[in-house]
């Protein structure tokens, strides 16, 4: 076989290689499983540090981000009635591998931290509805999902997806964390106690 002709059949075999992992639901499957297990190796765990907080301008009720989603059977929610409680925000799509590899890790975190004082808004940016019901029923997970009932603040834009934001009780982002990450780690769920005020 000549080296063209070579050339051009790895190619063609790399193109359909892409083809199966980006376009097949069999491939997305195996990407996800890939990534989960990237995730187990502990090289992907969630910062357990804050940045400092970025000093936003406030508005009238004490609030620094001021912006509404809606659960996933149409009820509006505003971000500021999270105040006082560490917000734990994840921007994903069904759509997206990264995002379905590290979910199984963030219900696991949702099961095991205090509610009262953590809460959680997994953003879907699905163009549908239905997609991410059908996708959270599926799975069986339990955390809260939201859709964006407007634009986001630019705060929280990013051009990439999963996104996590953590907010502290008084809405000041204290970690903007792009890209999967594993966050059932002790570290993580400590740090969001520490954060919390209920560290011990």
């Amino acid at each position: 076989m000549s080296k063209q002709k070579r050339t051009w059949l790895e190619y063609t075999l790399w193109a359909a290689l892409a083809g199966f992992l980006f376009f097949t639901d069999a491939g997305k499957s195996t990407l996800v499983s890939l990534q989960q297990l990237i995730l187990k190796t502990g090289l992907k765990n969630a910062p357990t540090e804050s940045e400092e907080a970025v000093s936003n301008n406030s508005v009238a009720d004490g609030y620094p981000h001021q912006f509404s989603v809606r659960t996933l059977d149409g009820k509006s929610v505003e971000l500021s009635e999270l105040r006082g409680k560490v917000v734990f925000l994840n921007q994903w799509a069904t759509w997206c591998p990264p995002c379905r590899a590290e979910m199984p890790a963030i219900q696991k975190l949702y099961e095991s931290v205090d509610q009262s004082k953590i809460a959680f808004v997994m953003l879907s940016l699905d163009d549908s509805d239905q997609k991410a019901r059908d996708f959270v029923q599926e799975k069986a997970f339990t955390f809260p999902v939201y859709l964006p009932a407007g634009p986001l603040p630019a705060a929280f834009a990013s051009e990439a997806i999963p996104t996590t934001i953590i907010l502290d009780p008084n809405g000041q982002i204290r970690q903007r964390i792009e890209g999967i990450a594993n966050y059932d780690t002790d570290g993580f769920r400590q740090y969001l106690l520490n954060l919390s005020g209920s560290g011990t």
